[in-house]
C-alpha cells in the first residue's frame, strides 16, 4: 500500500525526494500519511480537493483488493 501512494505522490510533485510515506495500524484500519513539500501541496490536493479524492478512491480500491481498509491523510 505504502508504495503505490509513494509512486503516485511523486508522479505529481516537483519535488519527488521530499515525498515521505508512514504507515500506521489502528485496529483493521491502515492509516498512510503522506508528507510533501509545502509548494505541493496545492498539487496533492487539486482543485476543491479533486486530486485529493482520487488519490483516496485509488487507495481503497488497492486496499479493497488486499481485503483491508485504509485512509490517507495529507500532512505538510
Amino acid at each position: 500500500m505504502k508504495e503505490i501512494l509513494e509512486f503516485i505522490a511523486r508522479n505529481l510533485v516537483d519535488a519527488p525526494d521530499d515525498v515521505r510515506v508512514t504507515e500506521e495500524r489502528e485496529d483493521d484500519l491502515l492509516v498512510l500519511r503522506l508528507e510533501v513539500a509545502p509548494g505541493d501541496v496545492g498539487k496533492v490536493i487539486g482543485r476543491g480537493g479533486r486530486v485529493a479524492r482520487a488519490i483516496r478512491a485509488v487507495m481503497r480500491a488497492a486496499a479493497a483488493k488486499a481485503g483491508t481498509n485504509v485512509a490517507v491523510e495529507i500532512v505538510w
